[in-house]
């Protein structure tokens, strides 16, 4: 019986040992979607114009799994970066108008791209997509998945495109699905005939409200259209011209702040895909030292209460000394893993310092974009809105 449980004993020990000592690897394959162009040749009139808003950095949806990977200043960086190479595919794509990253959805656009980013360690991204039009009607919500790997990041392959631009190219593909799917011509009329009536009521609800109505869902609908060549029209036209003509100077700040951020964010990205599998291997090694630990002490504590013979108490004095021994080493890799978190968040630091907000002139005025978009953008919209009181006064 006491051989027996020295048997067990060392059995556990030996097991303990094999355990702790094996790693665990991620294999990844690499496959690329390509961005799927319409076949046909759209005319310019049926092609939608395209806003996608700053993504929602995600940071009350991070998963208590991923808190130690996840840097806040990064995800906000990330939440202005992602959205501005999700527009530039879906401009290169060549199967809608014209596509900006707006600072909000105040400013009506025929089809509308929300996003929440819920992952990006360098390693896995995950993004959640919301996409609508300007009648209301919801196309989809859907989540988008990727994993890459080290490859990703050769500086060959970084030349070409960024690691996780197949997600980007899923969601241009599936855009393009739904509106072949589902849009008529006539439809897709309609809603570009909304965004700009709906434009119109921003200024003057008192003339063009008569001209939509809402569904039981809150959906828009066309009652009635003012002539083409009605002079107030005309005038919503202009402002709305000039409208987009700030919006595409918001775009010269974007495309400035991601020049700004993608030396230092891919640099970030690349190491922390290796801390993040470093930190993963050390927490499936402590956890394994832990549970291996725990059993051979256990093992241990029972050969050496089990009886008087010397040789039985001695190999169970062993087993609870090499199952401390694998227990502490969890506790070690443990500080190791910190040691790894605390790097990132240097890296996040830098990072955020890097890419400070620039500032450029608009119309005699100097206008500072330090997170505040909005707030410059609210500024904007009433100086619209004298612009056009004063046009239509001129009437």
């Amino acid at each position: 019986m006491r051989a027996q449980v020295l048997k067990n004993t060392m059995g556990l020990l030996l097991l303990a040992i094999f355990v702790s000592a094996c790693n665990t690897h991620t294999v990844k394959t690499t496959s690329y979607t390509p961005i799927v162009q319409d076949s046909q040749n759209v005319p310019e009139d049926l092609l939608l114009d395209v806003g996608v808003s700053v993504f929602d950095p995600g940071i009350d949806e991070i998963k208590k799994s991923d808190e130690e990977t996840t840097n806040h200043e990064i995800r906000v960086a990330e939440s202005r970066y992602a959205p501005y190479l999700l527009a530039e595919t879906l401009q290169r794509s060549a199967n809608w108008g014209i596509v900006r990253l707006m600072p909000n959805n105040e400013s009506p656009m025929d089809v509308y791209i929300n996003g929440t980013i819920l992952q990006s360690d360098g390693e896995a991204m995950q993004l959640r997509i919301t996409v609508s039009d300007s009648s209301g009607r919801e196309w989809y919500t859907k989540l988008y998945d990727e994993v890459i790997s080290q490859f990703s990041y050769d500086p060959a392959q970084r030349q070409q495109a960024d690691p996780f631009q197949v997600i980007y190219n899923k969601i241009s593909n599936d855009l393009l699905e739904y509106r072949k799917r589902n849009l008529s011509d006539q439809q897709i009329v309609e809603i570009r005939t909304i965004s700009e009536l709906l434009f119109a009521r921003r200024f003057s609800p008192e003339v063009f409200d008569s001209y939509l109505t809402t569904d039981r869902r809150g959906n828009f609908a066309i009652v009635s259209l003012p002539a083409d060549s009605d002079p107030v029209l005309e005038r919503v036209r202009s402002i709305r011209e000039r409208d987009f003509m700030f919006i595409d100077t918001v775009q010269d700040y974007y495309a400035t702040y991601v020049r700004q951020m993608r030396l230092p964010y891919d640099s970030w990205r690349e190491q922390s895909y290796s801390e993040t599998i470093t930190l993963r291997e050390l927490k499936d090694s402590a956890r394994r030292r832990f549970i291996a630990g725990t059993a051979v002490v256990l093992g241990g504590l029972a050969a050496a209460t089990s009886g008087g013979n010397y040789a039985t108490q001695t190999g169970g004095a062993v087993g609870v000394g090499a199952g401390a021994y694998l227990i502490k080493s969890g506790f070690d890799k443990q500080a190791e893993a910190k040691i790894h978190m605390e790097a990132l968040e240097e890296l996040g630091e830098s990072l955020e310092s890097e890419v400070a907000p620039r500032v450029f002139s608009l119309d005699d005025r100097t206008i500072t974009l330090t997170g505040s978009v909005e707030e410059q953008y609210a500024q904007w919209k009433d100086i619209l809105a004298d612009i056009y009181a004063a046009e239509v006064g001129d009437i």
